[in-house]
């Protein structure tokens, strides 16, 4: 893959740094953002909505 083709734009902003997006690390625009992004996930800055709890009975349902 030739580096202009791997430094395309794709049209979109990243969203960790807000410059345009590239193609090879869509949607951010570069491995430096991404690794960012990741590391927000690992550290468990980013949540998903839903319960907070896990029932203490989870699994304990009686079969069918």
């Amino acid at each position: 893959m030739s580096d202009k083709k791997a430094k395309a734009k794709t049209g979109s902003k990243c969203p960790e740094c807000g410059k345009p997006g590239v193609q090879q690390f869509r949607p951010f625009c570069s491995k430096r953002c991404a690794d960012v992004d990741l590391g927000k996930w690992f550290n468990e800055e980013y949540t998903l909505p839903g319960d907070t709890e896990i029932p203490d009975d989870i699994g304990e349902a009686e079969p069918s």
